[in-house]
């Protein structure tokens, strides 16, 4: 948890972080995915979980896994191959093609049909022009 500033200047924007942290913490993660999950239901697509160990750790070029990969919060440099990117890019790199190959290999639990009947119309799907949804192309 993060600790308050010593300095009165600073005080105000330790507290709001400080705020901002208890929030962050508080969200249920799970309503969240489960909302997530309702609505993609809702509107024809379906979720793809996919374990997220090592997700922005491991290289998209040569596949390599490393903490050291990770040379600041923001920073994606591959000390064997030396790709370089966000390290959010690579995280969303490597959840894609988990959800890919999870897709392919139809892995048990991992790819979840919509529910029947939870579509308002299937009219409404068509006129809409909506497709299959869940895992975001780069």
């Amino acid at each position: 948890m993060a600790q308050r500033a010593k300095n009165p200047v600073a005080k105000g924007r330790a507290d709001a972080s400080l705020a901002a942290d208890a929030q962050i913490l508080d969200q249920g993660w799970f309503e969240f995915r489960r909302q997530l999950d309702y609505k993609l239901a809702w509107n024809g697509g379906h979720l793809i979980a996919v374990p997220p160990k090592n997700t922005s750790r491991t290289c998209p070029c040569c596949g390599h896994v490393s903490a050291d990969n990770r040379q600041t919060q923001a920073r994606f440099a591959c000390v064997e191959c030396g790709y370089e990117n966000n390290a959010d890019v690579v995280g969303a790199i490597n959840v894609l093609r988990a959800g890919h190959a999870r897709c392919a290999c139809e892995v048990s639990g991992a790819v979840m049909p919509p529910a029947a009947g939870t579509h308002r119309s299937d009219s409404f799907r068509i006129n809409a022009g909506l497709s299959a949804v869940g895992i975001p192309r780069l």
